[in-house]
């Protein structure tokens, strides 16, 4: 039987939900950790390839989870008007934090003119706003939508080349294609790590889902099995043709390496089939989990953006602690542009220090998470609402 927490509003909140939000966020922390510790992302040795692939599944289902979230609060307040007031206003407020306290915890630099990104929480902040007009559909015309999007979105590259639009090309950069966008010709430039498309499909595939959550225990189990199992089955045919097909190069990673590393910026079909099968299969599980280790990562699932907006900041400084201690100086100035970092081989982190970082930070992490997941329960008003 699903375990259920109990609000002070006598709500009821899918724990399962919790879990494996809270598990994605953790291993979040370790992409992150391992950006401010030089390792790039991935590489030709199996533990700094697995360091990064575990994090893939992180913005799949952050992203097709907050779609869930956002059908379950609608059916919370039997209202589209109100809930397409809330995804709007939410999701303009994660677009202003993205240019401002998350760039600052990413730089510790307020200059703006050099360096904007355009990251996840930007992107999941429009695709709640576009999101916002598709809840007037039935709920299955969304995910069908969603669907057609994700697995349809080569198209919009082909349209690019076809419809350049000249000065206004950078709407296909944000659309799909990534990059620079220069703000005028003595403006900044924003950096677009995460474009609209497919992610909006995500979203809206995402909410559709939540119809799925929102049956009987058994049936959302049975469901959950086939979708997931479905979707990864799917990726292993087709990305074991993939690699079955295409001759290898010269000096090529090793076949298992090929078949994983698929495309993440813009995500890719077998990318996002990847991701997305195994963490819907493994709802059921998260249902049945009765551990410290499942209250620990449900904790920090009830606060997602909390957790996401203090553990950057608590990164940064930590890193450059262990900077510090580990080499006599801070060198703060390599990290202007982060997520972009590159430092020289000889100097970056092992593997078993970022590891050890990662554990520490999530540590310190877990108690002001625990309190505000508390706050959120008692009061469910006002602002908090949107954290």
């Amino acid at each position: 039987m699903i375990r259920e927490m109990t609000t002070g509003r006598g709500t009821n909140r899918i724990i399962s939900l919790d879990i494996v939000r809270g598990a994605v966020m953790v291993l979040m922390a370790i992409d992150h950790v391992r950006v401010y510790s030089g390792i790039p992302a991935g590489g030709p040795t199996p533990g700094i390839f697995f360091t990064r692939w575990v994090t893939h599944f992180c913005a799949p289902a952050f992203v097709f989870l907050a779609g869930t979230g956002a059908f379950l609060h609608g059916r919370k307040l039997n209202d589209t008007s109100q809930l397409a007031r809330y995804l709007v206003t939410r999701g303009l407020l994660l677009v202003l934090l993205e240019l401002t306290v998350i760039k600052f915890a990413w730089t510790f630099n307020v200059d703006y003119g050099r360096f904007i990104l355009a990251g996840v929480i930007w992107m999941l902040g429009w695709c709640m706003v576009l999101l916002a007009g598709f809840i007037w559909l039935p709920t299955s015309a969304i995910g069908v939508i969603g669907l057609v999007v994700i697995f349809a979105q080569n198209v919009l590259g082909l349209l690019a080349d076809a419809m350049p639009l000249g000065s206004w090309g950078w709407i296909w950069q944000f659309l799909y294609l990534d990059g620079e966008v220069k703000l005028g010709p003595q403006g900044p430039a924003i950096t677009v790590l995460y474009t609209i498309v497919p992610w909006i499909g995500v979203m809206a595939a995402g909410y559709a889902f939540g119809a799925v959550m929102s049956r009987e225990p058994d049936a959302r189990r049975r469901l959950c099995l086939k979708i997931g199992l479905s979707a990864t089955a799917l990726f292993v045919v087709l990305g074991g043709l993939a690699v079955f097909v295409r001759p290898a190069p010269e000096g090529a990673p090793p076949a298992l390496f090929r078949f994983l590393n698929q495309n993440k910026y813009p995500a890719s079909q077998l990318f996002l089939l990847m991701t997305l099968g195994p963490t819907i299969a493994l709802l059921p599980l998260a249902e049945r989990t009765r551990s410290w280790a499942a209250d620990v990562l449900a904790t920090f699932g009830r606060v997602p953006m909390f957790y996401y907006l203090l553990h950057i900041p608590v990164i940064h400084a930590t890193a450059l602690l262990v900077w510090l201690i580990r080499d006599g100086r801070m060198d703060a100035a390599r990290f202007a542009t982060a997520p972009y970092v590159s430092i020289p081989e000889a100097q970056r982190w092992g593997l078993p220090l970022l590891y050890l970082v990662f554990i520490i930070v999530v540590a310190m992490l877990y108690v002001p998470c625990r309190w505000f997941a508390g706050v959120k329960a008692r009061r469910q008003e006002g602002w908090l609402r949107y954290l």
